[in-house]
């Protein structure tokens, strides 16, 4: 009898033992969990941060996708995009992004300032037409289209210039992901990805019904008051497209000529990236005051100056060369891109 409590106790021994050891193993565990699961999103909000012109161009594009489009086919359409969106990162791109890493790194910088360049270049052509304006040349969809037949146009449209953009979202993104690990860098690209699509599509998803928001307020609403915010709204909302589209030009701009700068001191041409650097630094010692806001703020106008002078020097190139010879294989672009 003896024995068998004996045996008995050491078997209530080994499993407050294994208890132990489990307990630390899901300690451990649960920090190591953390701690990735905090690197992972740090790591995609700075992605998201250098994304941030392509996003905010995103933003402010895509409503003119859903304009004439019946109110009622207006999130329908919208959602139709995200969607597309979605899996254009997630399927298509993101895949893509971690084989470029993993067997073509050296590929991801000349990548990212190709995208830079584009980047550029759109700013800098929005600027043009603010002082050189030109009728619209674009494509006229027949009056004859009906509302299904329009609508597909739009979305095929607006998944093309999507999937641009969200190749350009990606490859910036795989350039601020600071990780040996092709897993983290992967959860860290599908957190971009996922974060920054919701957060675009949910915008655009409100702009494009705020308008219709605000006519009701107008009509239904009880109170003068709720009425009179209700037309404001109404108004507001061409301001307030022509505000995002401005901010979104800078941010191109900025994004674009940072991301060609910091390219090329990747290549070893460090001159632009240190005169910028010691500008930024020499206004920031001379005011004395916010210095790290200063130092931000005149290395990001420095920054979209380069971008702003590289997207004038490109506007020729692709207007006249690059667009000519893709209209050969797409004849749709001929009458504008």
């Amino acid at each position: 009898m003896s024995g068998l409590l004996a045996l008995l106790d050491d078997v209530g021994a080994i499993i407050k033992l294994t208890a132990s050891q489990v307990d630390d193993l899901a300690g451990q565990a649960a920090r190591v969990g953390a701690k990735v699961g905090a690197t992972v999103v740090d790591d995609a909000a700075k992605a998201g941060a250098k994304a941030a012109g392509v996003v905010i161009d995103d933003a402010a594009v895509t409503p003119k996708y859903v304009t004439g489009l019946p109110a009622a086919r207006e999130l329908p359409v919208v959602w139709k995009i995200a969607r597309a969106s979605f899996f254009n990162k997630l399927v298509i791109l993101l895949p893509l992004a971690l084989l470029l890493d993993a067997f073509l790194p050296w590929l991801v910088t000349p990548l990212l300032m190709l995208g830079g360049c584009y980047l550029c270049f759109e700013g800098a052509e929005k600027v043009w037409h603010v002082f050189h304006p030109h009728p619209e040349t674009g494509h006229i969809e027949p009056e004859s289209l009906d509302a299904a037949h329009l609508e597909e146009q739009r979305v095929k449209g607006a998944i093309k210039t999507d999937f641009i953009l969200s190749a350009e979202i990606m490859t910036i993104s795989l350039a601020a992901v600071d990780s040996d690990s092709l897993v983290s860098a992967g959860l860290v690209l599908a957190v971009v990805a996922i974060g920054i699509t919701a957060l675009v599509y949910g915008t655009v998803a409100l702009l494009v019904k705020m308008d219709d928001a605000g006519l009701k307020l107008s009509q239904v609403g009880r109170l003068a008051a709720t009425r009179s915010f209700g037309r404001w709204m109404v108004k507001f909302m061409p301001r307030l497209m022509t505000i995002i589209s401005i901010v979104g030009t800078a941010a191109m701009l900025w994004v674009g000529g940072n991301i060609i700068v910091h390219g090329l001191e990747v290549l070893n041409w460090h001159a632009p990236y240190d005169l910028i650097k010691g500008v930024a630094a020499a206004v920031a010692e001379s005011i004395g005051v916010a210095r790290g806001f200063v130092n931000w703020v005149v290395t990001a106008a420095l920054d979209g100056i380069v971008g702003l002078a590289l997207g004038l020097l490109l506007l020729p190139v692709v207007t006249r060369a690059i667009i000519p010879f893709l209209s050969i294989f797409f004849p749709e672009k001929k009458s504008g891109h």
